[in-house]
């Protein structure tokens, strides 16, 4: 069999490919049992018991979404976060330093600056501060004003990510495989997840249930007579990063779930948030791939021209964009190196915490979960000639891709196309 060749900027960086094995059938899409008689009668009672599964509301745009859920963000909330030079969203007066040497907090003390809090990171071999910015001080000039001060050391903002697709707004695992998730919260008292360990991580172990969180997880391990997700057999690790918290999504909480993760031993993970570049959680996604995890991320809904968004932009991160039920790139999903697959991510349906149930899903952020479920069927836990294994059979087996490339716009191909449930299937 001849594999794909490699995407150099997303693979050689991180891992040593070794040969696929064989490919994985794709699982079908159950369907809803109809009477064997349908008349005005039947016709009524079909279509009321679909109105309460599925939440038709039509959804967003996605091409301005992210811009405009961050501007939202800051208006809404500016004693707890602030925009960075850039725009982009940071909790207000912080900044994070990894593993700090004592002379580089001494100095960052002299500077004004309070450590007021530690985020061990035993299974990285490393540690993230957090450090409290002085009243009346401005955080980006104490950001240039660190990393001048201690040129090896790594300073930046606590940038929030979101979610990079359209969902509405609310409020030890036995399985053969496992995969994990950094998210919303999931609603584990949802029927899809009625047979699947979850494990999870957050929020001081209250749950707060998450519209996005849900859809995702149900794309993954989510098994019902309606839905069916791409890895139903395996067990959930799932880490909320958000907890309901206007600063949910901050980078120092997405980097002390993955250290959870990773002690966790979980292969691969799902990642479907998008936001700037950051130091810091750059060096917690390159000190996992080290370690043989697989992380995947959604590309994005900013445009077919906008600039990267992270972490799907980190070098060996998987990028997973969306396409329709024709197989097109969506048009508001971003292109270009970072894209490495693409999966389903339009008419389509997913889990919703409370009623109706069900509502329809959009973007890349819905793609992601179908490409990391695929993969953790292949690495159970992490190891890096495994890793690259899992992606060059992933690889092989996806659809649309032209041989001897990889596409800006697609990546390797299309892979899960059945795995796609169309709102049509609850009419």
């Amino acid at each position: 069999m001849k594999f794909p060749p490699v995407n150099t900027c997303k693979l050689v960086a991180v891992f040593a490919l070794a040969a696929a094995g064989p490919a994985h059938g794709q699982l079908g899409l159950p369907r809803l049992p109809l009477p064997q008689q349908i008349g005005p009668v039947e016709l009524d009672r079909l279509r009321r018991p679909a109105e309460q599964l599925l939440q038709r509301a039509p959804l967003p745009e996605l091409g301005s979404l992210r811009l405009d859920t961050v501007r939202a963000l800051l208006r809404r909330h500016p004693a707890v976060l602030e925009a960075d030079p850039r725009g982009e969203p940071a909790v207000r007066g912080e900044i994070l330093a990894w593993s700090p040497t004592t002379a580089a907090l001494e100095a960052a003390s002299r500077a004004g600056l309070v450590a007021v809090r530690e985020e061990a990171l035993p299974a990285l071999g490393d540690r993230l501060v957090v450090l409290r910015v002085p009243a009346g001080a401005a955080t980006a000039d104490l950001v240039e004003r660190l990393r001048a001060l201690d040129p090896q050391g790594t300073y930046d903002f606590n940038h929030v990510y979101t979610g990079s697709g359209a969902a509405p707004g609310l409020p030890e695992g036995s399985g053969a495989a496992r995969v994990g998730l950094v998210d919303g919260g999931v609603d584990a008292a949802h029927a899809v997840f009625g047979a699947t360990p979850i494990t999870r991580w957050g929020c001081g172990g209250r749950l707060v249930p998450d519209a996005h969180g849900t859809a995702v997880a149900a794309l993954m391990v989510g098994r019902s007579e309606v839905l069916r997700g791409a890895a139903p057999e395996a067990a959930l690790y799932a880490a909320d990063v958000y907890c309901g918290d206007p600063a949910g999504g901050a980078a120092d909480r997405i980097a002390a779930a993955l250290g959870w993760l990773a002690r966790q031993q979980v292969g691969v993970i799902n990642i479907s948030l998008v936001g700037p570049p950051n130091a810091l959680l750059g060096r917690a996604i390159a000190a996992m791939q080290a370690r043989g995890h697989l992380l995947v991320a959604a590309v994005g809904n900013d445009g077919p021209n906008a600039p990267p968004l992270y972490p799907a932009g980190y070098p060996g991160v998987v990028g997973v964009t969306g396409v329709d039920r024709r197989g097109k790139p969506l048009p508001e999903a971003a292109r270009g190196p970072q894209v490495m697959f693409a999966a389903p991510g339009s008419q389509m349906v997913s889990a919703a915490p409370g009623a109706p149930p069900y509502r329809q899903v959009r973007g890349t952020s819905f793609a992601a979960p179908i490409v990391a479920a695929l993969l953790a069927e292949r690495l159970p836990k992490p190891d890096r000639a495994a890793a690259a294994a899992a992606l060059m059979a992933l690889a092989a087996e996806a659809a649309g891709g032209k041989p001897g490339s990889v596409s800006s716009e697609i990546g390797y191909g299309i892979v899960g196309a059945r795995l796609r449930t169309d709102p049509s299937e609850l009419r």
